[in-house]
């Protein structure tokens, strides 16, 4: 489990880059990069990185169900997650 620190640090980026997507388009569209270089580091959707919706992991997610893969099996086992069942054949 991640530290809540990072969590709220990576909370953090999300609302500067969803505060400054408006901003950001208009100056790339108008090409300028000076500009572009007067906004904060974090509002730069780049510098995002996707972790688990429950415990913050942030390597092994799984894009679809926005979970780490731990996560995903110990849910998976547990029947969570509607239409996963575990294979056998």
């Amino acid at each position: 489990m991640a530290k809540e620190s990072i969590k709220a640090r990576a909370r953090k980026r999300v609302a500067l880059v969803a505060r400054y997507a408006e901003k950001r388009k208009a100056l790339k569209a108008a090409g300028d990069y000076a500009g572009l270089d007067k906004l904060p580091r974090n509002a730069s959707p780049v510098r995002l990185h996707n972790r688990d919706m429950i415990d913050g992991r942030p390597r092994g997610y799984m894009r679809k169900f926005g979970i780490s893969r731990v996560r995903f099996r110990e849910m998976a086992l547990a029947g969570k997650i509607p239409g996963v069942t575990k294979s056998s054949w």
